[in-house]
């Protein structure tokens, strides 16, 4: 299944990859409530699903982070377009149970909301 979000924003490559870092994920998405702890970049996450090791990578445009113990092998990219951030979410599965698809769709807003206030502080 996959899952997409997007906001407008002219923010570039470089500066998205400087802010989406891994011990900024609990202020980015309301989902991923603590950054547990952290080596370069993979890290432990306690969220919206429980604890699970998250890896941090570039990727062109943008970042890449996966759940690799995630039973749903879940992962999600947030990269940037000339006037667009885009965030797009997967699991393993064409179908899962509607609680479960309800939470990642929520996860992938959480990361809309989260950026969308870490770049317009004001609003």
């Amino acid at each position: 299944m996959e899952f997409y979000r997007q906001l407008k924003s002219e923010l570039g490559t470089t500066r998205l990859q400087d802010l989406i870092v891994l011990d900024r994920l609990p202020q980015l998405c309301a989902s991923i409530d603590t950054l547990l702890e952290q080596q370069g970049e993979q890290g432990r996450i306690y969220c919206v699903w429980g604890t699970f090791t998250v890896n941090r990578e570039e990727i062109r445009d943008g970042v890449r982070f996966t759940l690799p113990g995630c039973p749903n092998a879940l992962a999600w990219t947030i990269t940037a377009e000339p006037e667009n951030i885009t965030i797009h979410c997967t699991i393993n599965r064409s179908e899962h149970d509607p609680d479960f698809v309800a939470s990642i769709d929520q996860f992938v807003e959480d990361w809309r909301i989260g950026l969308s206030k870490a770049l317009n502080p004001d609003n």
